[in-house]
């Protein structure tokens, strides 16, 4: 692959890509949810809460595919599989942290303004 210079405001551009995948709710909530470690797809389902079984396959197959996740099928009766981050996703703990970490100081001031701005509408 050609190395180009990266700018992020260049629709072109490969790193968009990767916003667009750790942009999504899901992979956000994903990756946090594997941060601690190996989980089956029901633990993770209840981890993350909310989330369709249809929707987390998706999600989950394309964290694969973009090697943030790796999954582990044994071959038992009934079957047995296992999610866990490799070393590119553990990679994002430390900018997804801080994305928490802000997500969590600044929700209720976010949801008040929000308030404000449809009483005013």
């Amino acid at each position: 692959m050609e190395t180009m210079r990266k700018n992020v405001l260049d629709p072109a551009c490969p790193s968009r890509v990767v916003l667009n995948r750790i942009g999504d709710k899901w992979t956000l909530l994903i990756v946090i949810a594997l941060s601690d470690g190996v989980h089956r797809f029901s633990e993770l389902r209840e981890r993350v809460g909310e989330v369709t079984p249809k929707v987390l396959t998706q999600t989950l197959r394309a964290l694969e595919r973009d090697g943030l996740v790796d999954r582990t099928v044994y071959a038992v009766v009934p079957p047995k599989v296992e999610y866990r981050l490799t070393e590119l996703g553990h990679s994002l703990l430390e900018p997804i942290a801080a994305v928490k970490d802000w997500a969590e100081r600044n929700a209720d001031a976010m949801l008040e303004a929000r308030e404000r701005a449809d009483a005013e509408a």
